[in-house]
C-alpha cells in the first residue's frame, strides 16, 4: 500500500472533527482524493454528491494557474472517513500520513473545478493547499457537505436532491427533505406519471422544475392533504400515489397543452403552472374526494377551454388580461393564476353539489 506523507497544521475546531492543512504538489492530488459526482443507478438509487464539471470554468481555471505569476490561495477541502493517519508534533503541527490502497480514500468536498485543472496542468509541482477533514463514516461525510456548501454558490437544486440522503439536519430542513425524496420517487419510480420529466442534476433531459415540484409537495405537507395522510402509517406511499394520478389527469385533460411541450411552450408545465395547479389537486382532494386519474379528471374538466397554457390571453379580470407568456414563476403570478384556476373549480364543485329543482315541487314560499 503505498502512502503519502505531509507536514500539516491541525486547526482547534469541533471535538468530534479533525480539521488540517497542509500543501502538495497539484499531481499528487488525485491520487488521494477523488470527485464522486452525483448519479442514479437503474433502480434511482442515488450515488455520489458533487455536481457535473463546468467545463468552460475549468479551462478558466487551467488558463490562468498556467500563467508564470499565477497564485490559488483557495484550498482544496477533502474528506476521509480512513485510510489517514495523524502523528501529534509539537504546538498545532502534525506529521499526515495518507495510505492509498485500489482507489483514492478522500472525497473532495469542495473545489472539484479548481482541482480538475490542476490535474491538466503541464507543471505538476504547482503546490495548492489541501484542507483535510476527517469524519467517522461517509453518512458524516455527506452531511458535511451539505452543509458547508449550503452557503456556497452551489445550485440550490443539487443541495436538495441530496438532502434525502443526509441525516442529522437543522430542522428547517425537514419539509425540504421529505420533498426532495418524494421528488426523486416521482421522477425515477415506474408507478409515476411524471417518470423521467423531473429536470435533476441525476436527469439533466427532464423539463419540469424539481423545485415546482418540491414547491407542491411543501404546501401540501404543511397545510394540505398531505399532512393529513401523514398521520397514518402508509402516508409516503398515499402521497406519492396522490400527485402522481393528480398530474396523470393532467396530462390526459390537457394533453396538447402538455405533450411535447416545455415550460417555454407551455404555461403548464413551467413553474407558475405546476405550483398552481397543485392548489388545484389539494382543492379536488380535499373537497370532491378525488383520489384516482379518473376522479381527477373530471374535476378539471370544468377548466378546459378557460386556459391560456400555449396561446391566447389569462382573463383574470376586466381590468386583468395577460398574454399567455407573460405569466412567470414569481409569488405574484403563481397566486393571481392559482386563485383564477381556483374560482372556476371550487364554482363547479358548488353546480355539481347544490340539488337539481323538479318541476313538481313547489316551494315554501308559494303555500
Amino acid at each position: 500500500m503505498k502512502q503519502l506523507t505531509y507536514m500539516a497544521i491541525r486547526a482547534q475546531q469541533s471535538v468530534d472533527h479533525e480539521v488540517l492543512s497542509f500543501a502538495v504538489r497539484a499531481g499528487e492530488v488525485l491520487q488521494f482524493a477523488t470527485i464522486d459526482r452525483i448519479g442514479r443507478d437503474t433502480e434511482g438509487h442515488l450515488s455520489g454528491f458533487q455536481r457535473p464539471q463546468i467545463a468552460a470554468h475549468i479551462h478558466e481555471i487551467k488558463d490562468y494557474l498556467e500563467k508564470a505569476d499565477a497564485v490559488l490561495p483557495n484550498p482544496i477541502v477533502v474528506a476521509f472517513t480512513n485510510n489517514i493517519q495523524i502523528e501529534n508534533l509539537e504546538d498545532s503541527l502534525c506529521r499526515v500520513t495518507i495510505e492509498i490502497g485500489e482507489r483514492p480514500p478522500g472525497l473532495v468536498v469542495d473545489g472539484q473545478q479548481r482541482l480538475t485543472a490542476l490535474s491538466q496542468l503541464a507543471n505538476k509541482d504547482f503546490q495548492v493547499f489541501v484542507s483535510a477533514l476527517i469524519c467517522s463514516n461517509e453518512a458524516e461525510l455527506r452531511r458535511q457537505f451539505v452543509l458547508i456548501n449550503n452557503t456556497r454558490p452551489l445550485p440550490k437544486s443539487l443541495i436538495y436532491e441530496l438532502l434525502p440522503t443526509v441525516d442529522g439536519l437543522p430542522h428547517r430542513f425537514e419539509n425540504r427533505t421529505l420533498a426532495a425524496d418524494f421528488t426523486a420517487q416521482l421522477n425515477f419510480q415506474t408507478f409515476s406519471s411524471l417518470k423521467g420529466m423531473i429536470n435533476q442534476h441525476t436527469n439533466p433531459n427532464g423539463v419540469i422544475s424539481d423545485t415546482a415540484i418540491q414547491k407542491v409537495i411543501m404546501n401540501s405537507l404543511s397545510d394540505g392533504i398531505m399532512r393529513e395522510f401523514m398521520q397514518s402509517s402508509d402516508g409516503r406511499k398515499r402521497s406519492l400515489e396522490l400527485v402522481s394520478e393528480f398530474y396523470r389527469a393532467v396530462q390526459k385533460v390537457f394533453d396538447n397543452e402538455w405533450i411535447g411541450h416545455t415550460p417555454k411552450t407551455s404555461r403548464l408545465l413551467h413553474g407558475a403552472g405546476i405550483i398552481s395547479m397543485g392548489y388545484v389537486m389539494e382543492v379536488l382532494a380535499l373537497l370532491d374526494g378525488a383520489r384516482t386519474w379518473d376522479q381527477f379528471a373530471h374535476g378539471l374538466g370544468c377548466l378546459v377551454g378557460q386556459t391560456a397554457w400555449t396561446s391566447g390571453e389569462w382573463n383574470f379580470s376586466s381590468d386583468d388580461k395577460r398574454h399567455w407568456k407573460a405569466i412567470q414563476n414569481v409569488n405574484k403570478d403563481i397566486v393571481t393564476l392559482a386563485q383564477y384556476l381556483l374560482s372556476i373549480v371550487r364554482t363547479d364543485l358548488r353546480k355539481r353539489r347544490s340539488p337539481v329543482p323538479s318541476e313538481n315541487l313547489v316551494s315554501s314560499r308559494e303555500l
